[in-house]
């Protein structure tokens, strides 16, 4: 894998004996990824996401580390692993979901699962919005699940905490995180624009990238996107980036699952598994 890279993809992460709620796939335990960000040491060069464009002479593979969303538990239970590691890592954040639980855990199934049909169902119909589904839910009966502090957005200052440290730099998930695709083009603008605009007012670690809000995106979405002037754009799924891109708008990533085993971790860094 010399010359490829690897964007990992996390959401949350949370104390080992915190209980599991929300959507369980993505509340990775703080001691894995202790243990991950090690294994990446040992084999990859973990490069800052701004410095992923740019060719490689080295003889081993590169890995960006990304956390969609900036949970409360990503933002600090992450950036001091992190830092004391001394990797560089991308918080991706969408604006209006600061402070609160997102909809995908409030509402997530008894067993932390949504059925990919219902899921695909919110993202089509309602946009993925947060007050679209909150009002399904209520629609529907779906009483709101009891969550910890630890599965809650961060609020300004502690994403900002973060931010501070070394290495730590944030980019954009759209404003209110709804899917894209199902946006007319005027919102779509907005949903781009507006929170551009205010991670540059507050953040100096700002870079100009951003996240797909579900990782879902149509080639009308990336070309609205390169002309916001962005550098690149990622997916959530698709894995290692091929030796030879062809723009950077539509850029694939590895979704780190919190039930990953070790063997998994070092499988798919090898390149099995995620092509």
């Amino acid at each position: 894998m010399a010359g490829r890279v690897l964007v990992l993809a996390y959401h949350n992460l949370v104390p080992d004996e915190d209980p599991a709620g929300g959507d369980r796939s993505l509340h990775l335990p703080l001691s894995s990824f202790v243990w991950q960000l090690e294994h990446l040491r040992r084999t990859v060069d973990v490069v800052p996401l701004t410095e992923a464009l740019t060719p490689s002479h080295s003889a081993r593979p590169r890995a960006v580390i990304t956390f969609d969303d900036a949970y409360r538990g990503a933002t600090l239970l992450g950036s001091a692993a992190l830092a004391d590691a001394g990797l560089p890592a991308t918080y991706f954040v969408a604006p209006e979901l600061l402070g609160g639980t997102p909809w995908w855990d409030r509402f997530a199934p008894e067993d932390g699962e949504w059925s990919a049909e219902l899921r695909e169902r919110l993202l089509r119909e309602r946009a993925g919005r947060d007050r679209e589904v909150a009002a399904w839910a209520t629609e529907a009966g779906i009483a709101t699940g009891s969550l910890g502090d630890w599965h809650r957005i961060a609020n300004e200052e502690e994403l900002a905490r973060a931010a501070s440290r070394p290495g730590m730099t944030v980019g954009s998930h759209s404003w209110g995180h709804p899917n894209l695709c199902a946006l007319a083009p005027d919102e779509l603008r907005d949903e781009l624009a507006r929170p551009a605009e205010w991670l540059d007012a507050r953040f100096p670690t700002t870079v100009p990238w951003l996240a797909y809000p579900y990782g879902l995106v149509t080639p009308e979405v990336a070309r609205a996107v390169a002309a916001q002037g962005f550098a690149g754009a990622l997916r959530v799924d698709g894995g290692w980036w091929p030796r030879a891109l062809d723009e950077p708008f539509d850029l694939p990533r590895w979704n780190v699952p919190a039930g990953i085993s070790r063997a998994g971790f070092r499988l798919r860094l090898a390149g099995w598994l995620c092509r």
